[in-house]
């Protein structure tokens, strides 16, 4: 497996926080919600979608799992898609294209503030959570729809290397902007 230790996770989390608000405060807020095409995401749809992933999805899981609320596992933990993914170290350099829906297409953002406090508060939950997880017992796990069973630390490096799967998306999404 092929996991960084939690600090570098955070150091890198926190880089990469740092790229995305530079591009918020470089865009306007009618920019950051233009959809260049039927069925796409805005620039501030994906980065809302990068915070509500963090703080709902991988940093509530990796908090269940240091709590003990994990859920019941039997076989190996990891699909072997989450085995692949673990064993590079980030999702593989491929579009993923998911058919809009209510419950997975993140809404516009209503404000550049909005984008620009997510952000910060994603990257301070992962500060916050670094040092239990570093300490943590891998005894525990939560599952991830395609990716198994994973423990605390694979659920914390999983919100970094979401980021930065997310960066060639943003590049698409800038050019589509034409900047």
């Amino acid at each position: 497996m092929n996991i960084k230790n939690t600090s570098a996770i955070v150091q890198d989390l926190k880089q990469l926080t740092n790229h995305y608000l530079e591009n918020v405060e470089r865009f306007s807020l009618q920019q950051l919600q233009q959809v260049p095409a039927e069925g796409e995401w805005s620039l501030g749809q994906m980065y809302m979608h990068l915070i509500g992933s963090a703080l709902h999805m991988q940093l509530r899981n990796a908090e269940r799992c240091l709590s003990g609320d994990g859920d019941e596992v039997e076989g190996p933990a990891k699909t072997e898609a989450g085995a692949k993914i673990f064993e590079l170290g980030g999702f593989p350099p491929v579009r993923i294209q998911v058919p809009p829906s209510p419950q997975y297409t993140p809404a516009q953002p209503e404000s550049k503030e909005q984008l620009t406090a997510g952000l910060h508060q994603a990257a301070a939950k992962m500060e916050e959570l670094e040092a239990r997880v570093k300490d943590s017992a891998e005894d525990h796990r939560a599952l991830h729809p395609r990716l198994g069973a994973l423990t605390a630390t694979e659920w914390f490096a999983l919100a970094e290397m979401h980021y930065r799967h997310h960066l060639l998306q943003e590049e698409r999404l800038i050019q589509a902007l034409g900047a």
